[in-house]
């Protein structure tokens, strides 16, 4: 009698220590916000109002934690995963874009780029707006705004959109809009130059390169509206 009892208190005990990791897997919080399926890379994160939190990379079986980050909840600015050699070691890297936040007239998103080497070991990335300063020179009057890279100057008429001159601002900001993309093997972005709240007169685009142990702008240039 005693090891039949023994034997049920044993199969309670079972059951209690294996009931909490079946119900974590499921009600942890976590959810599925975006999946590279070809490469069994999956995103995972907890969903707080507008926005996911405290992030989970499950990268080839190993997880990896990022409890900082954040992205919108809306499907159609799900994280972007890419897995491709961006810096021509013939291994591949693995980038993640986030958008933390859009609108009209916005975009902020951000990138992170990993290598691998017995783990993730992420890499340093230079700033765009970092970039755009210190390589961009701009100028806006009532009639023409004004980019100039490495002493090449592209002119734009504004006067077709008949902006007003108290809504005209006293230079082309940058840093609005903000969209990382991954364009054969090279990562690539797009930073847009406004001269008005509502008014746009084109981009600055950035390719990266990776020199020095980070990845630093090879290639800048502005291309206009049409």
């Amino acid at each position: 009698m005693r090891n039949y009892r023994n034997q049920i208190i044993l199969s309670f005990i079972l059951l209690f220590v294996m009931l909490p990791n079946n119900t974590e897997a499921k009600n942890d919080g976590y959810e599925i916000v975006s999946k590279l399926s070809s490469e069994s890379i999956t995103l995972y994160a907890k969903k707080f109002g507008s926005l996911y939190r405290d992030f989970k990379i499950d990268f080839k079986g190993e997880t990896y934690f990022r409890p900082f980050w954040m992205n919108d909840t809306n499907p159609a600015y799900a994280p972007q995963i890419y897995y491709e050699d961006i810096n021509k070691d013939e291994k591949n890297e693995l980038i993640i874009t986030l958008t933390k936040g859009y609108g009209t007239g916005v975009l902020d998103e951000e990138v992170y780029v990993y290598s691998y080497s017995n783990g993730l070991i992420d890499v340093l990335i230079d700033n765009p707006m970092a970039i755009i300063n210190k390589n961009v020179k701009t100028k806006l009057s009532d009639e023409r705004a004004e980019v100039i890279i490495d002493g090449k100057k592209c002119s734009v008429d504004i006067t077709p959109l008949e902006i007003k001159p108290e809504n005209l601002f006293d230079d082309i900001g940058f840093g609005s809009i903000i969209n990382y993309n991954v364009e054969d093997n090279h990562l690539v972005v797009s930073v847009s130059g406004q001269i008005s709240p509502a008014s746009f007169v084109g981009r600055i685009v950035i390719v990266y390169e990776f020199r020095d142990k980070m990845y630093q702008a090879k290639l800048i240039e502005f291309i206009p509206c049409k």
